[in-house]
């Protein structure tokens, strides 16, 4: 008997601790994703690090590190939209590969500026801004794809696999691409991040064909914004996006990981600080078999906001490398916790003939997030201190969290065991 995607179905794991494997077992589009996300996700990491460390090199500036984000916020708003539009109009497969061959090329433009005698900063911010379109335009189609190579009752454990794999390889883009931009210099890297596009393109090569649904209309701006309209129809999901917005918003201080390194004083603090994130995350992916018995997803992505606002603040407050790498280890791990809860909602609820255009929406709350709240950050650590732009940072997510819970009601009353749309989503997937 076919469940939602976070409750136990017939077949499913019973130990609470864990990592569910059976998308990977079941679907070889699953696989195919699986495999480029993780070795896509060791290159975009690795450059995500690389890039504010020759920044800095060339600048030695706060604000133009923090500046990356805010040339990356129109192009991932503009295009998050349009991507999500095209995932509901176009074949998703086919649009993964022609943005995918963008992100290579941008990838060796930063190879060649890097090997120049004097490399350019506008280089860095004109390929940040192409980046973020491409991505923007991937991302959807990407989010989009899951909900039809992966069984319904399997979604909690797609979730959780997906998150595993950017966490995964989050932890070891930073490390690698931070220790040999250091040791050898920004153009190693690079050239190794061109060399993992020639694993993912080949996954996407192998992926069946996702045709938009029999009778989609064409992509427009009024196609777009449909995604709007029902996102503001429906407060649940609305709040997941809100709460996401505001946790990267107000607390993460990523922009700030370079000039924070130098107090530990220790060579790999740069490093360690970067993969502090994802190490948490790691640990609550591997043991979260737990998340598919629970059903009020949207108390869970809550309080996980709030604990990732309140351990931000620690890492702030911290003096010591370990004590600021435990604060950050727990803030990942809630952020990992608040993304399963957020995936499983979105896929196990939202109808496929809307679901790239939310994507669209998913990508603009979880991207243009991180990318404002770098720019706060550093504003806020030009004016104040590092410190202070920390602390504060983290104590405004936790309120500003738990404050939309009491706004948005029909986000923490959300069970999936009894709600409309899940039984909706769950009787479209078993027709078809």
């Amino acid at each position: 008997m076919a469940t939602s995607g976070n409750d136990v179905s017939e077949g499913a794991p019973r130990r609470a601790l864990g990592l569910d494997l059976r998308p990977l077992r079941s679907s070889r589009d699953f696989r195919a994703l699986f495999l480029a996300g993780l070795v896509g996700t060791v290159g975009a990491q690795g450059t995500y690090v690389v890039i504010p460390y020759q920044l800095k090199q060339l600048t030695g500036s706060v604000l133009a590190v923090g500046l990356l984000g805010a040339v990356e916020i129109v192009p991932l708003i503009i295009f998050g939209l349009l991507g999500g539009a095209l995932a509901d109009a176009v074949d998703r497969r086919r649009l993964i590969l022609w943005t995918e061959s963008v992100l290579l090329g941008s990838t060796l433009v930063l190879l060649g500026n890097s090997l120049l005698a004097h490399p350019q900063t506008w280089v860095l911010y004109v390929v940040a801004a192409v980046s973020a379109s491409a991505d923007g335009l991937q991302r959807p189609s990407l989010d989009a794809i899951v909900p039809r190579v992966v069984a319904h009752d399997q979604l909690a454990a797609a979730s959780s696999l997906s998150v595993f794999r950017w966490t995964f390889g989050s932890i070891l883009g930073p490390i690698t691409g931070g220790t040999i931009a250091v040791a050898i210099g920004p153009a190693a890297w690079y050239a190794l991040d061109a060399a993992t596009f020639a694993v993912t393109i080949v996954c996407f090569l192998t992926l069946a064909p996702s045709p938009a649904a029999p009778g989609s209309a064409r992509p427009s701006l009024r196609q777009a914004f449909g995604g709007v309209g029902y996102a503001l129809g429906r407060r649940d999901l609305l709040g997941t996006y809100l709460v996401d917005f505001s946790a990267m918003l107000f607390a993460f201080p990523v922009a700030l990981f370079p000039f924070l390194a130098p107090r530990y004083h220790e060579p790999f603090a740069l490093g360690l600080l970067y993969a502090g994130l994802p190490i948490g995350a790691l640990i609550a992916t591997l043991t979260s078999r737990w998340t598919t018995r629970i059903r009020h997803h949207g108390r869970a992505i809550v309080a996980a906001a709030v604990l990732w606002g309140l351990a931000v603040a620690g890492f702030g407050i911290s003096s010591t490398l370990v004590v600021a790498m435990l604060a950050l280890v727990v803030a990942g791990g809630a952020d990992a916790v608040s993304g399963i809860f957020r995936m499983t909602m979105w896929n196990a609820s939202i109808p496929d003939d809307v679901r790239g255009r939310m994507a669209g929406l998913e990508l603009l709350s979880y991207s243009t997030g991180p990318e404002l709240g770098q720019l706060r950050s550093a504003l806020v650590a030009s004016a104040t201190s590092l410190r202070a732009s920390v602390i504060s940072g983290g104590i405004m997510c936790a309120a500003s969290c738990a404050l939309l819970a009491v706004l948005l009601p029909t986000m923490w009353r959300f069970d999936a065991t009894t709600d409309a749309n899940v039984a909706l989503v769950r009787s479209q997937r078993a027709a078809a």
